[in-house]
């Protein structure tokens, strides 16, 4: 296993980091199993686990907690907050109210008296930025958490908590958590670069690209609409639309790459963001035992510049073949009013 440093925090933390999503009822339900993947993670040289509050509604963070009874001090611990968790209003987002609850509700899932890396989990337009900054710079005062940060944050977004912190001697963001895979490259293009000139830590997530960079999924195979992800959301695994196609034909030329490279396809997947000079460490999210042993397989693989190169020539740098973020998209697109003028300021001035 290496270790990176964590942006400019000084903190090392392993190139992999144990996701943990997939633990509780939305994947393995199992409490003790899943507690064996995370130990069994934990011996192979991982120190960074990654969590969240709206995981399996709370649910993973106790089996969190409880796997890492006895080790917490040698665990670089992160968790997030944003998504609702149960009825009602003032239940979610980045205001002061809702992060100041959420946070004592995360400290006692995870029976730990900090978190070390408290994340924003999406960008949250209601809510002014100053706001999320400041209750954040408390929570670091006051020894809950170690350090903040966000994810899946546009650049924008990104240069304005940098600014906003400047100006008003808030503590900043300082790491990012985005998707990266080779089908999902868009980031390249200002959000990996940004991150890197603000001296931010970048975790990445789902290398796999939603299990099309697993080997399951194969061009001219049929594919079972009624399981899975694709149960959830069959619009990205039907072969017959054509942004899915185009997903398939790129994975054909990935395995023969991988092939020629002597590896597997998740692999050859998970290796890839983290020859990007901005990413600090690359998430796996594990189901199973038999998951942790296949993404870890090739936790030394380093791809030289010949396989990047031929890489590019599959997915071209800062191209997304798919969405990567199917729970948020920013109000500028999904708002009407934030896309046009009230119609009685729409005619052309005299």
């Amino acid at each position: 296993m290496r270790y990176r440093v964590l942006g400019k925090t000084g903190i090392e933390v392993s190139t992999h980091c144990l996701g943990t999503m997939m633990f509780g009822a939305v994947g393995n339900p199992d409490h003790e199993d899943s507690a064996r993947i995370i130990h069994a993670a934990l011996d192979a040289g991982i120190n960074f686990v990654d969590t969240a509050d709206m995981y399996s509604a709370g649910e993973c963070e106790e089996i969190v907690g409880k796997a890492l009874k006895g080790r917490r001090d040698d665990v670089v611990l992160a968790t997030k907050v944003h998504f609702p968790l149960g009825e009602g209003r003032n239940r979610s987002g980045n205001s002061r109210r809702w992060i100041l609850k959420a946070v004592e509700d995360s400290l006692r899932r995870l029976d730990t008296d900090w978190i070390d890396l408290y994340q924003v989990h999406r960008p949250d337009h209601t809510t002014d930025i100053e706001e999320t900054l400041s209750v954040l710079s408390d929570l670091v005062r006051a020894g809950k958490i170690r350090m903040f940060g966000c994810s899946t944050f546009p650049a924008e977004d990104l240069v304005e908590a940098h600014h906003v912190a400047e100006r008003r001697g808030l503590m900043r963001l300082r790491t990012e958590q985005p998707p990266y895979s080779i089908l999902a490259r868009g980031i390249e293009r200002s959000v990996l670069p940004t991150a890197q000139r603000l001296g931010m830590g970048v975790l990445t997530w789902s290398p796999l690209a939603s299990g099309f960079l697993s080997g399951t999924y194969r061009e001219g195979r049929p594919v079972d609409l009624t399981t899975g992800r694709a149960k959830h959301t069959p619009h990205r695994f039907d072969p017959a639309v054509p942004g899915n196609a185009a997903k398939l034909a790129a994975v054909e030329q990935l395995v023969t790459l991988a092939e020629e490279v002597g590896c597997t396809l998740p692999e050859l997947a998970v290796a890839f963001p983290l020859a990007h000079p901005a990413v600090t460490s690359v998430i796996i999210g594990p189901r199973t035992m038999d998951h942790l042993a296949s993404l870890l397989k090739g936790a030394d693989l380093l791809l030289d510049d010949g396989v990047l190169n031929r890489i590019d020539d599959i997915v071209a740098p800062g191209a997304d073949l798919y969405q990567a973020d199917g729970a948020w998209q920013p109000p500028s697109l999904t708002e009407r009013a934030w896309r046009r003028r009230p119609a009685g300021e729409r005619a052309v001035a005299d």
